[in-house]
């Protein structure tokens, strides 16, 4: 009877603390894990486009990246949208080179699981 008690204890505990391991990935958004031109870099020429990977798939149609220069004025940019088949990266064309200078992305995307993240870095084109 005793083992059959405790069976039942260990199964309780183990239906208990189970969902909890799983929550966090339920919970889950989207975390920057690549980026180019990378976060903090100093480049040589300007880029060609933007390009963030994500943790996780995001949607396209829901999320953005823009470009501002140092003192804060925007870069005139086009629509973000994902690399192809690997829904973990957004990216954005850069319609024409951008000038030595000091620029910051900012993003903002919204998971696969719908939740929204957002952030920003700085790198640097010094020639």
């Amino acid at each position: 009877m005793r083992s059959i008690i405790a069976s039942l204890s260990i199964l309780a505990a183990v239906a208990l603390v189970a969902p909890a391991a799983w929550a966090p990935a339920a919970w889950a958004h989207a975390a920057l894990r690549e980026a180019s031109p990378a976060v903090g870099s100093t480049v040589a020429k300007s880029p060609t486009e933007i390009s963030l990977k994500f943790s996780e798939g995001v949607e396209p149609e829901l999320s953005s990246i823009t470009l501002s220069l140092k003192d804060g004025a925007k870069f005139a940019t086009g629509k973000a949208g994902t690399g192809g088949k690997d829904k973990r990266f957004l990216t954005l064309k850069l319609p024409k080179a951008l000038a030595p200078g000091a620029y910051t992305v900012h993003w903002a995307v919204v998971s696969i699981d719908s939740h929204k993240t957002e952030g920003s870095y700085s790198f640097e084109i010094k020639p």
